[in-house]
């Protein structure tokens, strides 16, 4: 991205507020917020003018976009987990790299779910996620910025985009709808940090699965969040804060 374009970006300004915390979430929150800005930098160029937006969450109005080419973190990330299923069959157990192994107590995991109601699938893979270590990508894959697939993150964990991709490919794989979720990098207003988290649309309502968060929420009771962009499979959304 120009400096021109991260001078005049209203959302490069919002981005650039950002102010450095303590701790490795933090400092972990801040990076995804970036990460989202450099993305989002790419789109901007290759989208010269913007719809009418339409009424989102968290206080935000949405405009669509079906052009991934600026996500290549994320579309890196569903080309890899393709060739990890298939390579599932294959490992040893305790390997590095996901295997069978790692497969093998995802999907008995998930099994275990099929023939629940929605809500308790839902919760239940909040949950389970959220149990696993946060690690920041520098120490884990030695990288400013990793989205990593369902195995990484099984095997090495991984930070907040990752509970929230893992999540995402669960209910995918219990049948759930990828229209119906996203993927979502907000800033944090009471932290002044960026953070990602996963939306999920139940009976037409937004839900939150958040690493930082125990339970599945609605989001409308969360004030503070502002979205940056929103993503999933086929398409993208840039958020635009209400009355801006």
């Amino acid at each position: 991205m120009s400096r021109s374009t991260l001078k005049t970006s209203p959302v490069a300004l919002s981005l650039l507020s950002l102010k450095r915390g303590q701790g490795p979430q933090k400092i972990a929150a801040l990076r995804v917020g970036m990460i989202g800005l450099a993305m989002l930098g790419g789109a901007f160029i290759s989208t010269p003018s913007w719809a009418v937006g339409q009424p989102s969450y968290f206080n935000s109005e949405e405009v669509k976009s079906t052009n991934l080419r600026a996500f290549k973190k994320w579309t890196g990330a569903q080309t890899r987990y393709a060739k990890e299923q298939a390579a599932s069959k294959i490992g040893k157990c305790g390997a590095e790299k996901s295997t069978k192994c790692n497969f093998d107590k995802w999907l008995k995991f998930l099994d275990g779910l099929k023939g629940k109601d929605v809500v308790s699938q839902i919760r239940a893979v909040n949950d389970y996620m959220n149990r696993a270590p946060y690690i920041v990508d520098p120490v884990n894959w030695g990288v400013k910025d990793y989205w990593a697939t369902p195995g990484e993150f099984m095997s090495k964990f991984g930070d907040c985009e990752d509970y929230a991709i893992a999540k995402y490919m669960s209910l995918v794989t219990l049948g759930y709808n990828e229209d119906d979720m996203r993927i979502v990098a907000v800033k944090d207003l009471n932290l002044k940090i960026g953070h990602a988290v996963l939306m999920v649309y139940y009976k037409g309502k937004p839900y939150v699965l958040d690493n930082q968060i125990k339970q599945v929420v609605p989001a409308k009771t969360i004030k503070h969040y502002l979205p940056v962009f929103s993503i999933n499979k086929t398409a993208w959304w840039k958020h635009i804060p209400v009355g801006s």
